[in-house]
């Protein structure tokens, strides 16, 4: 197969520390590698793991506001999967996260959606075994 999976996702936060705390203190993401960079405007990338997956985080100079408009080209969101919705959605209501859609059975599957600090869109899904 030429293509394998998807390495990483990168995101640009407003405040890193605040968007660390988010993805490692309540999502439980670990820090797999943070070093600085000297390649304007970026200034440090930080790789966080979850099991299998990696985000990449970029510290840059000034990042640009993100679009309000929830529908537009491009990235939507990402999704985690979760072993048991209400669980999950007790977890993170109990840590103050909102749940910003959901959750829904569909059948197969559950889903529900949060927000991280910038109000990228994360979904919750729980498949069915």
């Amino acid at each position: 197969m030429l293509f394998r999976r998807i390495d990483h996702v990168e995101i640009v936060p407003s405040n890193m520390e605040r968007t660390l705390q988010f993805y490692q203190g309540i999502l439980g993401f670990e820090t797999w590698l943070r070093q600085s960079v000297n390649v304007p405007p970026l200034q440090e990338i930080i790789y966080l793991k979850l099991s299998d997956t990696m985000l990449e985080l970029l510290s840059v100079e000034d990042p640009d506001d993100p679009s309000a408009s929830k529908w537009q080209v491009g990235y939507r969101m990402m999704a985690l999967e979760v072993d048991d919705m209400d669980e999950a959605v007790n977890y993170l209501q109990n840590q103050g996260i909102e749940i910003t859609w959901g959750p829904v059975d569909m059948g197969k599957t559950k889903r529900a959606e949060i927000r991280d600090p910038d109000g990228l869109g994360i979904e919750l899904r729980e498949l069915s075994r």
